[in-house]
């Protein structure tokens, strides 16, 4: 496989005006009749496949999460490693994020990395701050991969920690300083900040003003996708991916479940780009 940088696979994403993100967070109870397979590894593999053809020009990213595969064991590790194989051949312009928010010592960490990035083929990763960047050194050390650190997540709890005063501003604040000012020493690190927090991620961009900024909340869990995109724009105008999985994934469960897919993507990237010029 040829050599891929996340930072410049994002960057010809934005160039082309894909700004959209879309989960691939697969449920089997969830999957319609007519994309079933007979084992679970099938299923959802078959399932993403059908996402990724219907969508691939539209997307800037995909973002699996790991929990969605590794809910169904051996089968389901299987299904996200033959999805992102999938993405990798027949749209090797798309980067792969893996939603996986790691966190721990160095050294698990290691086995981290290598599971993300060799062994799956991920272009991306998000991860948890809690542990410091001393502990996230194996993924930070890694140039040509995407490390998306949670910054202001989207979940109506998110505050109880991300809130708290620190040295005069909130930990979130002290998040997204540290991680542009110390942890992008090799210009790789991005922010996730929820669209269901505007003001947080205005703040947060002024803080900040050329970190990229993967934002979820946008669909289901009701942010505003207009003002977030304003909101989270560097000074070119790109800078964001704007996140989104079941309003895409399950617009449908008809026969004609692709089609769905296509026009519901499509309506969010519709949504951006009016967005962008407004």
């Amino acid at each position: 496989m040829a050599e891929r940088n996340f930072r410049s696979l994002l960057e010809a994403q934005w160039e082309r005006g894909n700004f959209l993100c879309v989960g691939l967070d697969g449920d089997r109870e969830k999957i319609p009749e007519s994309a079933q397979r007979e084992s679970i590894r099938e299923a959802l593999f078959a399932f993403n496949r059908t996402i990724v053809e219907s969508t691939h020009d539209i997307v800037g990213a995909y973002k699996p999460n790991t929990a969605f595969y590794e809910a169904y064991g051996a089968e389901g590790w299987a299904a996200l490693k033959d999805t992102i194989s999938y993405i990798n051949q027949f749209a090797p312009d798309v980067p792969v994020i893996l939603d996986a928010k790691r966190a721990d010592i160095g050294n698990t960490n290691k086995g981290y990395a290598i599971a993300a990035f060799d062994d799956l083929g991920a272009d991306a990763i998000t991860v948890h701050p809690y542990v410091g960047a001393e502990a996230l050194a194996p993924f930070l050390e890694r140039a040509d991969k995407g490390v998306i650190v949670l910054c202001r997540t989207s979940n109506p709890g998110s505050g109880e920690f991300q809130d708290l005063i620190t040295e005069g501003e909130p930990l979130y604040v002290k998040v997204a300083r540290n991680v542009a000012e110390i942890w992008n020493a090799n210009n790789n690190c991005s922010l996730v900040v929820g669209a269901t927090y505007p003001d947080e991620l205005k703040r947060i961009r002024s803080i900040v003003p050329d970190l990229p900024i993967l934002i979820p909340g946008i669909g289901a869990q009701g942010g505003d996708i207009g003002q977030s995109v304003k909101l989270a724009k560097d000074s070119r105008g790109k800078g964001f991916i704007v996140s989104t999985s079941r309003a895409v994934i399950f617009a449908s469960d008809g026969p004609q479940y692709q089609d769905a897919m296509r026009r519901s993507a499509q309506e969010y990237d519709r949504a951006i780009r009016a967005a962008l010029v407004d």
